[in-house]
């Protein structure tokens, strides 16, 4: 079992954590001890994530302002934050996905960006942070993804296209990194965050049904007949962060209530 203070000492970068599940991971992490630094584009939301963090915890959370498309500066902030602090243990690679459509109606524009902003910016980041974790013989990459790498969501076609990227990148290097070092990722089902809120707003505009009708229906296909919490899903991240998932690597982790048929 994961103990409270497990990850004291370790140093983890969170993308994404203005909100949601990103947000959620952040605490999370400092509640086991972590030494949090959240990045997002919102200043104000991060302002207000590490001071509740710091005056909970004795983590000593930091953040920093940045943008995933934009690898040139996040080079220059992964510089920074490896020379002012030392090595980056644990990497959480969450963010956005991509705006909700069609495949077929994608541009290339849509692919590409989506493609740079998840599977270039992590690649970014695992190899500049990898040999700190390997002089360390400790490193934790989770990356929290979609269930559609198992099942195709209608409606999300750059999404399930980049995500199943993401899912064959992580197996790859599975087999890449060495001891000490492991990758996963965290599969979300339906979760009570502002992206799920957005995605049921562009879907009840596309259908002239209601949210509540929309709601029902998503929470009618999940055995545990709600929706998840963000907190839920980084508990998941939180463990396999953690020491106790040292052998636990290549692996993706389905946080759904249930909801998918496949095994």
């Amino acid at each position: 079992m994961a103990r409270a203070n497990d990850l004291n000492g370790k140093r983890a970068l969170v993308c994404g954590a203005s909100s949601g599940i990103g947000r959620a991971t952040a605490m999370a992490l400092a509640q086991k001890g972590a030494r949090v630094i959240a990045l997002a584009r919102t200043e104000a939301r991060l302002v207000g994530l590490t001071d509740e963090i710091n005056a909970a915890f004795p983590g000593e959370a930091g953040y920093v302002v940045a943008d995933l498309d934009d690898r040139l500066a996040l080079q220059g902030i992964i510089d920074s934050l490896l020379g002012e602090g030392g090595p980056v243990h644990i990497l959480v690679n969450n963010t956005g996905g991509p705006p909700p459509g069609q495949l077929l109606d994608a541009t290339a524009d849509d692919l590409q960006t989506a493609f740079s902003r998840h599977v270039l910016a992590a690649h970014l980041l695992i190899t500049r942070f990898l040999p700190g974790m390997r002089e360390c013989s400790y490193g934790r990459i989770v990356n929290v993804i979609s269930t559609s790498v198992r099942e195709p969501i209608p409606g999300l076609g750059v999404s399930n296209t980049i995500r199943a990227a993401m899912a064959g990148f992580s197996k790859t290097l599975s087999h890449e990194l060495p001891g000490g070092v492991t990758i996963n990722n965290v599969l979300p089902g339906y979760t009570d965050t502002e992206r799920l809120a957005s995605l049921g707003e562009s879907i009840a505009d596309r259908t002239g049904k209601t949210l509540e009708e929309i709601l029902e229906r998503w929470v009618s296909n999940v055995p545990e007949g709600r929706l998840g919490r963000p907190e839920e899903v980084a508990a998941a991240v939180a463990f396999l962060a953690s020491p106790d998932a040292g052998y636990i690597r290549g692996q993706s982790l389905a946080v759904d209530g249930g909801r998918m048929k496949s095994i």
